[in-house]
């Protein structure tokens, strides 16, 4: 029997955010990441939730007593790095560092989500 899931990953980020589900929105949204599964959690919160974003599954969940929300900094390549940070601020984040490209041949950007995940997104062009 396999150890995880066929279509998984062995390793995938885990956010702590305070409204998991308007993360999950904004991901979809920014991304356009494919919501795998979702379990409610008391209030109308998120007890749990996986994306894909293309080749990586991204799992999130509410904060809650004991296991409160924890800022994260998270990479994506992108095939269009300053499409994929236009979406983003007109899906309501906070810009960090607009587009530019850098010394390793990566044109990249960052914004933070409502959620205080800080995405940063990077198109390789060298």
């Amino acid at each position: 029997m396999p150890f995880k899931p066929d279509t998984y990953p062995s390793v995938a980020p885990y956010l702590v955010v305070d409204g998991a589900q308007a993360t999950l929105d904004f991901l979809v949204a920014v991304f356009d990441a494919a919501p795998l599964r979702v379990y409610p959690g008391d209030h109308g919160r998120l007890a749990h939730a996986e994306v894909r974003i293309d080749d990586t599954v991204v799992m999130l969940g509410d904060a809650m007593p004991g296991w409160p929300a924890v800022p994260a900094h998270v990479h994506v390549y992108v095939p269009d790095v300053d499409a994929t940070y236009a979406r983003a601020i007109n899906a309501g984040a906070t810009p960090v560092k607009a587009p530019v490209q850098g010394d390793d041949g990566d044109r990249r950007g960052g914004f933070t989500d409502a959620g205080g995940t800080t995405w940063w997104v990077g198109t390789q062009l060298a």
